[in-house]
């Protein structure tokens, strides 16, 4: 099955893409191609269907309207509405999880429920009424990915400044102003450096190379699908009523949940034998170790999202972490646990994931797993991007020509000649096979547009981290530059396997950037300030660099002209800019333990953290680690992570060069080492398990009824992963006023009353 059909069959279920600073991976769509192929064999496939070429604009339905012009206020207005949703539940969720998803699919969907509605009650009122079609619809999500895009820094390298004490005693409250600015100037650095990548990841080598940008074309083919005429509409709304309903049901879940966590929310199965017990079980050592399930409809949606291989693969991870390995390390003495209770009928309970005082005593079993969770991810990623050689040759022959042409232009200009620069950047010679950009001069985005905003941006960002982070303006362009590497790393290997590293991108920044500041001078706080600062540049410019090339993609199929697109976007991240910051201020003041973590001595009274901020512990750890002295890599944790990742990069050779053709079926038997990794870092089991059965849902649905799920399936995940991320903004707002479930609900049935 090629990618054509892949794509197609996403579409039809309406596939959505977990998008992240540490992205829940999406399986490689086996299932669905099986389905695909079974509907052709049938004939009721169409035969347009069966021919269409993805690597060209989509063949639209004739009778939809011509689009004079889709970039509307409507349509920006509700994309970032819908954007600033999903960037509030990314805050949630990451904090919570270290993930974050894509606005793509929530605001082509939910977009086209709005704007319909619009546009029939609408009649000829300027703005609100009017025509809507696909372009429309495609800047609706374009404008929603923009405002939903600048969570991942919130879940990451800012709060771990604050857990290093780098930025003093003040709290983000008091830095709203240094968040406000470094926001900005991380948004508009991708957007602005990625803007001239257009043509070559779209049009020049996206055959050759084969990138097909799973989840973007299945959100085309979603568009499409819902414009198609009467059946369209029919399927649309029934994919919006499905959205809806697990949106607002898991939103009021999540809320209700608040006010009686061991009963609506967290089932802790071995607390509820100990207690049946009489207080004398073991059940609070296997509790310990964070085997309990948690009813988290986000979790549930991501796991119906990434299917069975990377589900099995994180349980598996989660069982050897947190079931073999680390009980092992504690038993042997190479690690340690502290009492997270102090009183006796709760003897026996232990937390193992502690990151303080590192260096000053002997390390917890989440620092002993980070370190081969790190090197899997860094090793099997850039596997991945070695391994698509062709792409990286490619770009750099595009970028020569490129460069030769414009210096023969201006010599030509100038009445001068060269036969070196006229022999190299001569027009390369193209076959039938070739996609000619299918818009024209004044529909693209303009030279002068994107060259001076990121001159203005690049002198802005080397003034506002001199001044305000202390960095020196060499650092900053070197994070610009490492910034650009890895949106080049992750578009390409994002578009082949739909699983964007931004986690490898953020730690090897970090690595660089560990190397660029030893022996300068730095002090260790400074050091890890510049470090923080400079990977969150880095992973950040990466991330909004991936989801602009994303946009392009959909833009493309569906014949949007890309400077509607760019300016879509670049209005929704100006709205991301002002409101990320917020939210983060917002939920760091209703928890305070985001940025000033729980010391052992509050652990033992039994206070928890409501969020377990994985992303920044990992951060964190790896600043202190590049920087501080004192603080090292346990010997035995380090051999382990260079065999793991030496193991997850034999595997993408053998992926990639000899399971292929007759074999390429033996793949899906694989397991997801990015997956795996992921397990490792999260310090709890508990989001693997909830995964699982989400995956597992997916699978019998599957098997049962594909035609419900091909409508249901991906609107359900959706629903369910936005709904409880706004869940949580609402209980930050609750925690704020005084009437959340910690003063006004339970903890019954929970370990050492607290949940």
């Amino acid at each position: 099955m090629d990618e054509k059909q892949a794509a197609q069959a996403n579409a039809a279920s309406g596939a959505v893409r977990p998008f992240s600073e540490s992205t829940p991976p999406i399986e490689n769509t086996a299932d669905l191609k099986v389905h695909n192929v079974e509907v052709e064999k049938a004939g009721t496939e169409t035969e347009v269907e069966e021919e269409e070429d993805l690597y060209r604009p989509l063949a639209m339905d004739p009778a939809i309207p011509y689009e004079e012009n889709p970039l509307t206020i409507r349509a920006v207005v509700v994309g970032c509405v819908l954007g600033s949703l999903v960037c509030a539940s990314n805050l949630y969720l990451g904090l919570k999880t270290g993930f974050t998803f894509s606005a793509n699919m929530f605001g082509a969907i939910f977009g086209y429920g709005i704007l319909k509605l619009l546009e029939k009650s609408g009649g000829k009122l300027p703005i609100i009424g009017g025509l809507f079609g696909p372009q429309e619809n495609s800047i609706v999500q374009a404008a929603a990915t923009g405002a939903g895009g600048t969570a991942g820094i919130f879940v990451a390298g800012i709060p771990a400044m604050y857990q290093l004490g780098v930025m003093g005693d003040r709290s983000p409250k008091e830095d709203i102003g240094l968040i406000f600015t470094i926001t900005l100037v991380t948004s508009f650095i991708g957007l602005f450096y990625v803007t001239p990548l257009r043509r070559f990841f779209i049009i020049q080598v996206a055959r050759e190379l084969r990138l097909m940008f799973p989840t973007p074309t299945a959100v085309a083919l979603t568009i499409r699908a819902m414009h198609a005429g009467a059946a369209g509409s029919v399927e649309a709304v029934k994919k919006l009523k499905c959205l809806g309903i697990c949106f607002i049901g898991a939103l009021c879940h999540r809320v209700a949940s608040y006010y009686a966590v061991g009963i609506l929310y967290d089932w802790h199965v071995f607390t509820w034998i100990h207690i049946w017990s009489g207080y004398t079980s073991w059940a609070m050592n296997i509790e310990s170790w964070g085997w309990y399930f948690e009813w988290t409809p986000a979790f549930i949606g991501s796991g119906i999202l990434i299917g069975l291989n990377p589900a099995i693969s994180m349980f598996v991870g989660s069982l050897t972490a947190w079931a073999i390995i680390g009980p092992a390390l504690v038993h042997y003495g190479e690690c340690i646990g502290i009492q997270a209770s102090d009183d006796p009928k709760w003897n026996g309970y232990y937390s193992f994931v502690s990151l303080a005082d590192l260096g000053k005593r002997t390390p917890s079993p989440r620092y002993w797993l980070l370190w081969p969770g790190v090197m899997v991810m860094v090793c099997s990623s850039m596997a991945e991007l070695f391994v698509q050689y062709k792409v990286i040759w490619a770009a750099f022959k595009s970028v020569w020509n490129q460069s030769c042409a414009g210096i023969n232009n201006i010599l030509t200009a100038r009445g001068k000649s060269s036969a070196f620069f006229a022999k190299h950047g001569a027009p390369v010679e193209k076959d039938e096979t070739i996609v000619e950009d299918p818009f024209p001069p004044e529909q693209q985005v303009k030279h002068w547009m994107w060259i001076l905003g990121l001159l203005v941006a690049v002198v802005i960002g080397m003034l506002i981290f001199h001044f305000q982070w202390e960095m020196h303006p060499g650092l900053t362009i070197l994070a610009i530059v490492l910034a650009f590497l890895f949106s080049f790393l992750a578009i390409q290997i994002g578009a082949v396997t739909d699983n964007t590293p931004l986690t490898a991108a953020s730690k090897a920044s970090q690595l660089v950037f560990g190397g660029a500041t030893s022996h300068s001078g730095y002090t260790i706080q400074h050091a890890q300030k510049i470090n923080l600062v400079a990977g969150s540049l880095a992973s950040g410019g990466a991330d909004m660099a991936t989801s602009l090339v994303s946009d392009f993609r959909t833009g493309f199929l569906i014949h949007t002209p890309p400077i509607k697109q760019w300016i879509a976007q670049s209005i929704g991240a100006f709205v991301s800019v002002w409101l990320g910051p917020g939210l983060f201020v917002l939920f760091t003041s209703a928890y305070p333990c985001i940025y000033n973590p729980l010391t052992d001595a509050q652990v033992e009274a039994g206070e928890k953290c409501a969020f377990l901020v994985p992303s920044v512990s990992a951060w964190a750890a790896v600043a202190q680690a590049v920087t501080d002295p004192n603080v090292s890599i346990p010997l035995k944790s380090g051999i382990f992570a260079i065999v793991m990742g030496v193991v997850s990069i034999i595997q993408v050779v053998i992926r990639h060069f000899y399971l292929v053709g007759e074999r390429e079926k033996w793949r899906k038997w694989l397991p997801n080492w990015g997956a795996i990794a992921l397990s490792w870092v999260i310090p709890a089991p508990v989001f693997a398990n909830a995964a699982l059965l989400g995956a597992i849902v997916a699978a019998i649905w599957r098997k049962w009824n594909m035609r419900t799920w091909d409508i249901y399936g991906y609107a359900v995940a959706a629903g369910f992963i936005a709904g409880e991320g706004l869940g949580g903004v609402v209980g930050a707002i609750l925690t704020l006023a005084g009437v959340d479930g910690a003063t006004k609900g339970t903890n019954i049935a929970c370990p050492a009353d607290s949940c």
